[in-house]
């Protein structure tokens, strides 16, 4: 089922259809086209994201229990374009053990992986910056990798208090090049265009007419 489009919503994002899930980086579709990677904690909306800026209600699977993404799902845009949605970090009722090996993973996929353009990172809007954000961070800045952060959940916020939250992560973050950072809600809809248009741009799609 696909969610209302806005008027200027690309067309190109609500054909994405599932292509594979692999539990490891090595096992992924071929290191060929452009992608996007989406990363955040268990609770921070990132399959709620994915649904609304592909205009579809189902294409990543949202759970009662944070942390059921742990695998590397690969979402086809077309021949040469993908989103990927990766493990959420932090998931409860997970091993230790597992969770340093999807550290492992996580990392070595940012920095190894070629046709990555780039990382959509999640957080919730009244719980930014957290330790595992700032991992996030620290392997996507050794990686040369640009980040764009999606301040989630902006609707739980007065619009006041919502700004004030933004300026802040913004001046936490200036002396980090290559971060941009935006205020989105998945359900209202706030800040789609502008988290698409950076979408457009790393997986180098010709401007909208």
């Amino acid at each position: 089922m696909k969610l209302t489009q806005s008027k200027k919503n690309p067309a190109r994002y609500n054909i994405a259809q599932f292509d594979k899930s692999v539990p490891r980086p090595d096992q992924a579709p071929a290191d060929t086209g452009l992608e996007v990677a989406f990363a955040g904690r268990s609770n921070a909306g990132k399959s709620s994201a994915l649904n609304r800026l592909t205009c579809q209600k189902s294409l990543a699977r949202i759970s009662k229990t944070p942390g059921r993404t742990q695998h590397l799902v690969f979402f086809r845009l077309d021949d040469e374009r993908r989103l990927v949605d990766l493990p959420g970090y932090g998931f409860a009722k997970v091993p230790e053990k597992v969770k340093r090996e999807w550290g492992i993973q996580l990392e070595k996929y940012l920095q190894e992986r070629q046709s990555l353009q780039g990382l959509i990172l999640l957080m919730d809007v009244r719980h930014p910056l957290t330790e595992f954000d700032q991992q996030m961070l620290e392997w996507s800045m050794h990686a040369n990798m640009p980040v764009h952060i999606l301040l989630t959940k902006a609707d739980k916020l007065k619009r006041g208090a919502a700004q004030n939250a933004l300026l802040k992560v913004k001046r936490d973050l200036a002396d980090l090049a290559n971060v941009s950072v935006q205020l989105f809600s998945s359900l209202k809809g706030t800040g789609l265009e502008e988290a698409q248009a950076v979408l457009d741009q790393w997986l180098d799609f010709p401007p909208q007419k």
